[in-house]
């Protein structure tokens, strides 16, 4: 009887020590992992761990490199917007205000002051004095392409003599300006009007948009 008891408690031990090894030998399996990452066909389970880290660290800076390359490019059209807004805004407060020749002010000004005036205090752009030498500034713009913000320019036949500033462009293709006439002062006027029609010989863009 205690041959058959040993021989049953060498059986089950020997059974236990068989379970434990298998056990043991499941848990030291090398686990596999999976990945996404094959940029350039580049294997990362093939760099080391120092590797990995930079390569991981390149890829997240890329990125974020993108992202504030895309961020920079709206920024700038925010500004770019703000600052016409700006200057239509600054123009919009003169409305009303009467002309006088060779006035700089609020109680009277002419047509070159004016735009010098609203272009200084709403963005700090310095404009020569007067219309002639402003319309030598910027960059030409075709009628049709006009936008808000930019220059108009006329005159009588000879020498540019008068400026406004464009403060709409309908869907239509009309484009009104802000600007101090003899007549009525600080006012807005379209080109379409036949007077300011036949008087206007180019435009220039002061404000444009920075280069991507």
């Amino acid at each position: 009887m205690k041959k058959r008891v040993l021989f049953f408690t060498i059986a089950m031990i020997s059974v236990f020590s068989l379970q434990s090894c298998v056990t043991n030998y499941v848990v030291s399996t090398p686990t596999k992992y999976k990945t996404d990452a094959n940029l350039e066909h580049i294997n990362t389970n093939n760099l080391t761990a120092a590797n990995k880290s930079t390569y991981n660290s390149y890829n997240v800076n890329f990125a974020n490199a993108q992202k504030s390359e895309l961020a920079a490019a709206i920024t700038s059209a925010i500004s770019l917007d703000k600052t016409i807004d700006d200057i239509l805004g600054e123009a919009s407060s003169y409305l009303g205000t009467p002309y006088r020749f060779g006035g700089t002010t609020r109680s009277g000004i002419d047509c070159s002051a004016f735009v010098l005036n609203v272009f200084g205090q709403s963005t700090g752009i310095e404009l020569p004095r007067v219309a002639a030498e402003q319309a030598e500034l910027g960059e030409k713009v075709e009628i049709q392409e006009l936008q808000k913000g930019d220059l108009v320019f006329f005159s009588k036949g000879g020498r540019i003599s008068h400026v406004g500033i464009v403060q709409e462009v309908s869907p239509e293709g009309e484009i009104k300006f802000i600007h101090a006439a003899t007549s009525r002062g600080v006012m807005i006027s379209s080109l379409n009007d036949s007077y300011w029609g036949r008087k206007f010989r180019f435009a220039k863009r002061i404000i444009k948009q920075p280069q991507q």
